[in-house]
C-alpha cells in the first residue's frame, strides 16, 4: 500500500513554515502562531540516548542565550516520546560533559512526535537514511512564520554550530541592510550590494561617484558595514 506520506509537499525556502501544535518538554506549543515577532531555529534529531545528538544538545543549550540575544528561539524535535526527551535531557544535565561543557540544562522544547506528524511534514523523514528517526535538519524561520533557510544533515553528520549562528545573523543582516553577503561572512566584513538595474547607475558605480562602494566590475560591488554597526542592529544586549 502506498504511504500517504509520499503526498505531503515538502517546504521550501520562502514557504510559510507548515502549522502543528504539539506537546513539548516545556509544555504544548502551538507553532508559528506562539513564535510571531522572532525568528526560530526548529531542528530535528534521530534519537534520544545517542551520542552525536547528545553533543549537539549540550552545543545547542549551551548557545541558547546567544542565539536569544540576536532574537532567535530553539525548538527540537525527535520521533521519541515525551518522557524518553525528559529522561535524556536529565541524563545529559546529571552525567554528561563535553568539551568542558557540564551539567547543561535544556530549557528549549523538545517535541514530542511519536506519529511523526511534525517530522512528516517537514520532510524531517528521510527513507535513504531511516524509516524511524528523523534526519538532522534545521529551519530557520523568521518573526512572520516565513522559512528562510533550510540544512540538511545526515544521521551520522554533527552539525556545526557556529555556522548556524552565523546563518542567524546574515539573514537578519541581509534584511536590515538590504544587501547580500559573501562567501564566509561574518559581521565586520564587506557585504555585497546588488547589481544596479540601470545602465546609468551602473556607470556611477564603475566610475566611482557612489560613495562608499567599491566595484571590481558592474555586478560585483561591496561595501564596508563595520561590526559595532552590524550587532547593534540584531543583538539585543547592544540595543538596551
Amino acid at each position: 500500500m502506498e504511504s500517504t506520506n509520499q503526498a505531503v509537499s515538502l517546504p521550501r525556502i520562502g514557504d510559510p513554515a507548515p502549522a502543528f501544535k504539539a506537546i513539548t518538554t516545556q509544555g504544548t506549543i502551538n507553532f508559528p502562531e506562539d513564535y510571531k515577532g522572532s525568528w526560530v531555529i526548529l531542528f530535528s534529531h534521530p534519537a534520544d540516548f545517542t551520542p552525536v545528538c547528545t553533543s549537539e544538545f549540550i552545543t545547542f543549550a549551551s548557545m541558547e542565550e546567544k542565539f536569544a540575544e540576536a532574537n532567535c528561539k530553539l525548538i527540537g524535535l525527535s520521533v521519541d516520546g515525551l518522557y524518553s526527551h525528559i529522561a535524556w535531557l536529565r541524563t545529559i544535565k546529571e552525567k554528561i560533559e563535553y568539551r568542558g561543557m557540564k551539567k547543561v540544562e535544556v530549557k528549549f522544547p523538545l517535541i514530542e512526535d511519536i506519529t511523526m506528524e511534525v517530522a512528516h511534514k517537514y520532510g524531517m523523514m528521510q527513507p535513504g537514511e531511516s524509516n524511524t528517526k528523523a534526519v538532522r535538519a534545521v529551519f530557520f524561520i523568521d518573526p512572520k512564520g516565513i522559512i528562510r533557510t533550510i540544512i540538511y544533515y545526515p544521521l551520522s553528520l554533527g552539525r556545526n554550530f557556529d555556522e548556524l549562528y552565523r546563518v542567524i545573523i546574515a539573514l537578519q543582516a541581509a534584511d536590515e541592510f538590504k544587501i547580500a553577503t559573501p562567501a564566509d561572512w561574518r559581521p565586520g566584513d564587506d557585504v555585497i550590494v546588488s547589481p544596479a538595474g540601470t545602465c546609468g547607475t551602473a556607470e556611477n558605480r564603475m566610475s566611482g561617484k557612489e560613495a562608499g562602494l567599491e566595484c571590481k566590475d558592474w555586478f560585483f560591488c561591496t561595501k564596508k558595514i563595520d561590526k559595532e554597526t552590524v550587532l547593534k542592529k540584531i543583538l539585543k544586549k547592544k540595543t538596551k
